[in-house]
């Protein structure tokens, strides 16, 4: 049975309707994440939500407890992760208050650990395809029924924060290919792929960067104005999201990401980073 769990990004901090709601706190290996996750029912569907910058937004996106949110996911049970997040756009077409299905990733950021593993035990997943091509077709379907215009398929630069861009830099994201821009799905999606997690990620955009010769700079005011109607939007998508999942095979393997990735052979693993990585890698170790 599929669980579904949600990160809610800026303004998103709770999910509504759920049955049975009850906020759980729950540590991790990692230390604790960035809150207590609210577990519940929809239409027959378990659902865990955790607000990635915390009730009352916390966390700055570096100081994010990344690996414990993933970890905590995984150790509630969740299989299917979708991340949403705000963004702002590098594209004339993608404009603010649209949704981007995001397929593709790179990253700027230089402060976060970016894997579980480490010394001791060594292993390689790959993120060539980041993300789960089913979830994300059902977030697309799901976010088009709440009213929102989509765009599938997109590229998500991460930037370290808690800055803006300047508009050398957005220009020159612009010339990369990227098509939005925010600061807290990288390292979310590679360690969502380590813990082989099925994970989305749908980027509400809220304003056009810095490059936008007739928008100007970026302001948090702006921002906020339409992140309100983004989220109101995003509730309804996630509310839809248990009638659209199918049990079909996932093409990308995500549930079975680390198959062939540990490369620490089994005498030389350090005990206490295999018992650390047990609700991580137990299958697998």
């Amino acid at each position: 049975m599929a669980v579904i769990g949600i990160i809610g990004g800026s303004g998103l901090y709770q999910v509504d309707g759920l049955q049975n709601a009850e906020w759980r706190a729950l540590d991790t290996p990692w230390g604790a994440p960035s809150d207590a996750l609210l577990h519940g029912m929809l239409d027959g569907t378990a659902m865990v939500f955790l607000p990635r910058h915390g009730r009352g937004h916390v966390h700055t996106p570096s100081s994010v407890p990344y690996r414990a949110n993933i970890a905590a996911m995984k150790a509630a049970g969740v299989t299917h992760l979708v991340s949403v997040s705000a963004t702002g756009s590098f594209r004339d077409d993608m404009a603010p208050g649209d949704f981007v299905i995001v397929d593709q990733f790179i990253d700027r950021t230089v402060q976060r650990a970016a894997s579980f593993f480490g010394p001791g035990l060594v292993a390689h997943v790959s993120i060539a395809h980041p993300v789960c091509p089913l979830l994300s077709a059902a977030c697309a379907d799901a976010a088009r029924g709440a009213g929102a215009t989509v765009h599938e398929g997109g590229t998500y630069l991460a930037m370290e924060g808690p800055q803006f861009s300047t508009v050398a830099e957005s220009r020159l994201y612009r010339e990369w290919g990227c098509d939005v821009i925010g600061m807290t799905n990288m390292p979310e999606a590679r360690l969502a792929r380590e813990a082989e997690l099925h994970y989305a990620s749908v980027a509400m955009i809220t304003d056009f960067d810095s490059w936008h010769p007739d928008h100007g700079s970026v302001q948090i005011t702006d921002i906020l104005r339409t992140l309100q109607g983004n989220v109101g939007r995003a509730a309804e998508m996630v509310a839809a999201l248990p009638g659209l999942l199918t049990d079909a095979a996932c093409s990308e393997g995500c549930d079975h990401a680390l198959d062939h990735a540990i490369m620490t052979a089994p005498d030389m693993r350090d005990p206490a980073m295999v018992y650390r990585m047990k609700t991580i890698a137990g299958r697998v170790l």
